[in-house]
């Protein structure tokens, strides 16, 4: 079955305490049904953002923040296996409903490495 991607985006300016405790109990309770319905594979907020790019003279360059600037980051994750995208994109909905916040789905490709690799 294929995977997907949930990605919750909170607005830059995002203050964690200023949050109302009743979101993170709706938070759980869909993580909860998502392990239920067995298609919770992962699922976990994000931290800051550290950046990598490569250096003119092949260095690696780590920075604090995105690379691009946004209104909104990537704020927390669920990778979910389901029948089809009409599934993901109701889970989605209620994972919407319970954070609060924009959601985005993606479906992730995975091609196995040929016996050669």
């Amino acid at each position: 079955m294929p995977h997907y991607l949930v990605s919750g985006y909170l607005p830059d300016d995002f203050d964690p305490s200023t949050q109302d405790p009743a979101v993170a109990d709706e938070i759980h309770a869909i993580n909860r049904e998502m392990i239920a319905a067995d298609v919770r594979r992962f699922a976990g907020g994000l931290g800051s953002t550290h950046t990598l790019t490569a250096k003119p003279d092949g260095d690696v360059l780590v920075t604090d923040g995105p690379y691009l600037e946004a209104k909104e980051h990537v704020g927390g994750l669920w990778i979910l296996e389901c029948a089809n995208l009409d599934e993901a994109l109701m889970w989605a909905g209620k994972g919407m409903k319970a954070c609060r916040m924009p959601i985005e789905v993606r479906e992730i490709f995975f091609v196995p490495a040929s016996d050669q690799a």
